[in-house]
């Protein structure tokens, strides 16, 4: 009988007292594809630094090749070929392709002196394993998501991968770039390595996991085959209670339509988009989505008053508008959560309540004195009604889960006169529970409170669950538009996969 390529057995660990894992095991067997699931905070992070040695289990035994392994480290979990790409691919993005490709060979060896037609061959041979066609000569840092992933997943195999454990590697990218991943992947199991893919994606463990492992508050709760597992199944195991598919109805008050909220005519900025004509009502949540590079972000950052030199007719509640900055937009109700809440939508270093209040303090001010008590006040309501989990809003934004700090983004704009609320991918990067906390967060706002809610995002389940209509965007142009209460998101797919 084949032995795992690596094995936890009972494996236990505490962080000041509190406890990450207990009990958990968890056998790679060599070639396979294996999943591990679970919600943000459920311990995933905690086996992926074990199994690489950068943390020391306090109980329990670590066996690699059929042999106990006591005191793991770093350099021999990589000496026996387990290779790990977390999310930020620590990359470096001012060095070229070749640069990265090479530098951990370079350093190896210990060169004195660059060869670089040597490091240019290396690159090349490190990328036709992988049979993708990168520029050697492109800054990483200018890469898109997917490129500075490939570049990650071929330096990894160039230190003789025998595992690799891919960290939420699907986060960023748009189907189309997932179904590239998801090739590469297979490839490398056609070599005999192994692969761990730690996701909370489920569609996506189901496509490309043979077996699947789930965790939750650090424990395993379920494993087995992938072909054991469906989606309400996993969701379960994941969060310990069944979460239904709802989907949102806009239901326009009685008689006529309300008066549009939102209304663009012909918008157009050359490079960018153009003739671009939609209308927004009140309480409607329009889906927008469309393959990279389509000109949906920067129709949004248009809006957001962040791209100016546009053209064209724009109207709020039937005011002519040209919002040429960030204040003239969230003057006049617009209000804008980004992709990137890491580094474009928070502070991470500041609290909870100073995020939240971050876009509103000019409100709560007085001869530019601000009321600490009722600010601080407001902030404690809105953490209750957006179901933040933190004991105080004092904690730094930076130490939520990726949920709570969506979530927190979302409350900021609720706290100023927002009526157009843009949401450009409002789910990226959070676990299933959170997902639909959000997903019914928006909803309410738009069916009780009116806004006008534009949801972006690549997620196409997403999009049918909880918009009234879906707009397709292709090379800067809307180019269908489709009614979400007679469209199934096989439909939208197939839509999207035509517009390549």
């Amino acid at each position: 009988m084949t032995e795992p390529l690596i094995e936890l057995r009972s494996i236990g660990k505490r962080f000041a007292g509190v406890r990450a894992l207990e009990g958990v095991s968890l056998a790679i067997m060599p070639g396979e594809i294996h999943c591990l699931a679970g919600e943000n905070g459920s311990g995933k992070s905690t086996i992926i630094k074990i199994m690489s040695g950068v943390y020391k289990p306090d109980e329990g035994e670590i066996r690699i090749d059929g042999k106990t392994v006591p005191g793991l480290t770093t350099r021999e979990s990589i000496r026996h070929g387990v290779q790990v790409i977390y999310q930020d691919f620590s990359l470096f993005g001012n060095l070229t392709v070749a640069e990265n490709l090479a530098l951990n060979t370079a350093l190896r060896e210990r060169r004195k002196f660059v060869n670089w037609r040597g490091v240019r061959a290396l690159a090349r041979r490190a990328l036709e394993r992988l049979d993708v066609d990168l520029d050697l000569d492109a800054e990483v840092g200018s890469l898109p998501t997917a490129g500075k992933q490939i570049v990650a997943i071929a330096r990894a195999l160039m230190s003789d991968a025998r595992l690799l454990i891919m960290d939420e590697p699907t986060t960023a990218l748009t189907r189309h770039e997932v179904d590239a991943l998801f090739r590469i992947v297979h490839d490398i199991q056609r070599q005999g390595i192994a692969v761990l893919f730690v996701s909370h994606k489920m569609r996506e463990m189901l496509e490309i996991s043979e077996r699947l492992t789930v965790i939750r508050n650090g424990r395993k709760v379920v494993e087995g085959p992938t072909g054991d597992f469906d989606e309400a199944s996993i969701t379960r195991a994941m969060t310990g209670q069944d979460i239904r598919d709802e989907h949102y109805v806009w239901i326009p008050p009685a008689g006529a339509a309300p008066a549009p909220r939102l209304e663009m005519r012909g918008l157009t900025l050359p490079g960018a988009f153009e003739d671009l004509t939609l209308t927004l009502r009140p309480g409607e949540i329009v889906g927008l989505s469309g393959l990279l590079g389509s000109g949906r972000t920067d129709m949004a950052l248009a809006l957001f008053g962040l791209e100016t030199g546009w053209t064209g007719e724009l109207r709020i509640d039937g005011e002519p508008l040209r919002l040429r900055s960030v204040q003239e937009a969230i003057r006049h109700g617009v209000a804008y959560v980004p992709e990137d809440r890491l580094t474009e939508g928070l502070f991470l270093n500041q609290s909870i309540n100073r995020n939240m209040l971050a876009s509103s303090y000019e409100e709560h001010a007085r001869l530019s004195v601000i009321d600490r008590p009722v600010v601080n006040d407001l902030a404690q309501r809105m953490i209750a009604a957006m179901h933040i989990a933190t004991p105080t809003g004092e904690k730094p934004v930076g130490q939520l889960s990726g949920g709570n700090q969506q979530r927190v983004v979302i409350a900021r704009w609720l706290l100023t006169d927002a009526r157009v609320l843009i949401l450009n991918g409002p789910t990226v990067g959070v676990d299933v529970g959170s997902k639909a906390e959000i997903h019914r967060i928006i909803r309410g706002l738009a069916r009780d409170k009116g806004l006008s809610v534009l949801m972006i995002s690549d997620d196409v389940p997403e999009l049918v669950q909880n918009c009234n209509r879906i707009v397709l965007m292709h090379r800067g142009r809307f180019v269908q538009e489709l009614d979400a209460a007679t469209t199934t998101e096989e439909q939208v797919g197939d839509l999207l996969k035509g517009l390549r």
